[in-house]
């Protein structure tokens, strides 16, 4: 890499342009300088480039120097620069007012070179510090949570070896609820959280016997009670946890078959006291239930599930989630299709 273009930058900012003069003389041997005579081109050209730290004067016309500096740590890519006022003002208040907004050091007027170059290099070598250490820790955050999703898929799958369904279903399935909550304005955290999270909703049917489980015929209702224990069931595998993307496999598992008219379980609640994500859940994996073919079942025909949800829009289902799924059937089908079960 060119020498020029792997320097770091310091971006100058003084009204007057002999003080510009003497630190680009000062730090132009090591360093890219780039300079501002005012605030606002200040601003603009640390926004536009992102320099590695900022020399700034504190007694400028139409907006001084703590300003500027206000405005820098309000904005997120510019808030971490290292910001080094350069200043006549000497005063302890001074002082402590430009620690106390985000300055890192003062540098006084006049300036001795030896210390201007001792004082930027350094600031830089702690923000750079700052910087690898921040890189480490995004990268073991993203490794956690990839570790974190690719066992709840895994987990998923493990109720399905269980169960007479499929690993297609848990993907299809998800893809759906990850359609619905996109449909109704869900931000991409929570779509995310839904997506990554639905494949744990029936994790409880480890805990279910497999002679009622397996069962071909139609359960009783001693049967019946027991294999709805799975949500419980599921729920205390999961268990209750301040990581979100636990806490929504959690209310997932707990209350995808709970519904809209309360007649639902384990819990019987009704309308939206049932959390959102176990309402998109319950659309989406009836939909895919009836759908797909079973040891115990044929598949139905798309029209009579889709007939189906619209049946049960306000006694099993939100009303305004059924609608979304209507609106998005199109993107469904084409999930449907996508991840179809293997011949």
């Amino acid at each position: 890499m060119n020498d020029k273009m792997s320097r770091q930058t310091v971006l100058v900012v003084d009204d007057a342009s002999n003080n510009i003069a003497i630190f680009s003389n000062i730090l132009s041997p090591k360093y890219r300088v780039k300079a501002a005579k005012n605030g606002s081109k200040a601003l603009q050209i640390a926004f536009e480039t992102i320099p590695d730290i900022i020399l700034l004067d504190i007694m400028m016309p139409e907006m001084d120097g703590y300003e500027v500096c206000r405005k820098l740590k309000q904005d997120p890519r510019t808030r971490n620069i290292p910001i080094i006022f350069v200043t006549a003002m000497v005063n302890v208040e001074d002082e402590a007012h430009g620690f106390e907004i985000g300055a890192v050091d003062y540098i006084t007027k006049p300036v001795s070179p030896p210390i201007v170059l001792a004082r930027v290099k350094t600031h830089l070598q702690l923000y750079d510090q700052n910087r690898s250490l921040e890189e480490k820790v995004r990268r073991r955050t993203t490794e956690l949570d990839n570790s974190r999703r690719e066992i709840i898929r895994r987990l998923g799958r493990a109720a399905e070896y269980k169960d007479n369904e499929t690993g297609m279903h848990v993907i299809r399935m998800s893809y759906y609820s990850h359609i619905i909550a996109k449909g109704i304005g869900m931000n991409e955290v929570e779509t995310d959280l839904i997506l990554n999270a639905t494949p744990m909703h029936d994790i409880g049917k480890i805990g279910i016997p497999d002679i009622i489980l397996l069962k071909a015929g139609k359960l009783d209702e001693h049967e019946r009670k027991i294999i709805q224990k799975h949500c419980e069931f599921g729920a205390e595998i999961i268990g209750k946890h301040d990581n979100p993307l636990l806490q929504m496999a959690y209310s997932v598992a707990l209350t995808h078959h709970e519904k809209w008219n309360g007649k639902g379980y384990p819990h019987g609640l009704k309308g939206e006291d049932i959390p959102l994500e176990g309402r998109i859940v319950a659309i989406a994996d009836v939909f895919d239930a009836l759908t797909s073919e079973r040891t115990y079942k044929k598949a139905w025909p798309v029209e009579k599930a889709v007939a189906l949800i619209l049946e049960e829009s306000g006694q099993h289902f939100d009303p305004a989630l059924v609608t979304v799924f209507m609106d998005n059937l199109e993107s469904i089908l084409e999930v449907k299709d996508q991840h179809a079960e293997k011949e």
